[in-house]
């Protein structure tokens, strides 16, 4: 079996899933999980989840081959609550991220000349997630709806092209079109496809002409690197911290101390220097956490996020590899 990273996985010998998040070697794979924390696992350990779509006039009721090779996708995707057509009471309205990219929002529907927002938001890598829950009669009123995505990654990844398609769906559309069963859904679903071009994208960067520069340099606001004065940028720096974990730098002897309590003063020391920074209107601050078995960085995250007034996400992977976590104080 072969696994990429971005591969979404269940595990074999107990609960839970996870993403894959980078490879050690050619047995063993990093997942991350829900939470951040990322753990090794042998591959013969897990179970990949396949999540493409079968999009086709002959895709009704296709089995998806486990050792297929999947190819990155984005679906607009709308499941009825029954199978039978006459029993069909609610639609529900997903859209479904089966890609490795995280993808912010929106969803909208034409109410006259107008497009209304009805949702907006970010769905990660391998995720759905539901917009609306309506009848039948919604589909009548309305039959032009707009989704539009930004694409991106926490780690280095090719430049995207952004999605942004109207969809024509009415009753009859629906009453017609084929349905296609899928695991992560409990029942038949029309499914959309609204991006699956990824890997042989075209060059979307382009270079910047003469034009361009002289109409940059008539915006007000454009400055240049040069013209930030040396006291700007100290001030700036000063409103950043880095501050490194490993027990070893905070302590001169970890003789007789165990692993729990080695956790502890690593923590204190994170929660000290995290309350100083909020205090001092700091800009960010980066916890210097290593990868190790993964507890430490568990444990900041999951204090992280019942922080309020601050954002967090992995500093920089050319500075720090995996080993750090870098807190935005707003």
């Amino acid at each position: 079996m072969k696994l990429r990273i971005g591969d979404k996985v269940r595990f074999l010998n107990e609960v839970g899933e996870g993403i894959v998040s980078r490879i050690k070697d050619k047995h063993t794979v990093f997942v991350e999980m829900n939470d951040g924390f990322e753990i090794p696992f042998l591959i013969n350990e897990l179970v990949p989840i396949h999540t493409e779509l079968i999009v086709g006039e002959d895709a009704d009721n296709i089995e998806l081959n486990p050792e297929a090779n999947i190819a990155d996708a984005v679906y607009f995707v709308i499941e009825p609550d029954h199978e039978i057509p006459d029993l069909v009471s609610d639609y529900k309205i997903y859209l479904f991220n089966a890609s490795s990219f995280n993808l912010l929002y929106s969803y909208s529907i034409k109410d006259d000349e107008y497009y209304q927002t009805l949702k907006q938001g970010e769905v990660g890598a391998y995720q759905k997630v539901l917009l609306r829950q309506v009848k039948l009669a919604f589909f009548n009123e309305y039959t032009y709806h707009k989704i539009e995505c930004l694409l991106y990654k926490n780690s280095f990844y090719k430049l995207q092209n952004p999605i942004a398609e109207v969809l024509h769906i009415t009753p009859r559309v629906l009453n017609e079109a084929n349905t296609i069963k899928h695991d992560e859904f409990k029942h038949p679903v029309h499914g959309f496809l609204l991006k699956e071009e990824f890997h042989n994208a075209a060059k979307i960067e382009q270079p910047l002409t003469s034009l361009d520069i002289e109409r940059l340099k008539t915006i007000k606001e454009f400055k240049s690197k040069s013209k930030i004065s040396k006291s700007n940028k100290e001030y700036l720096k000063s409103l950043e911290k880095e501050v490194d974990l490993h027990i070893e730098e905070l302590i001169d002897s970890t003789s007789g101390l165990s692993n729990f309590e080695m956790l502890n003063i690593q923590l204190e020391r994170f929660e000290k220097e995290l309350d100083e920074a909020i205090t001092k209107n700091m800009k960010k601050i980066i916890f210097i956490h290593g990868v190790g078995n993964g507890r430490l960085k568990q444990e900041i995250i999951g204090r992280l996020k019942t922080t309020r007034g601050v954002t967090f996400h992995d500093a920089s992977y050319k500075e720090y590899g995996f080993g750090a976590t870098q807190v935005n104080i707003l």
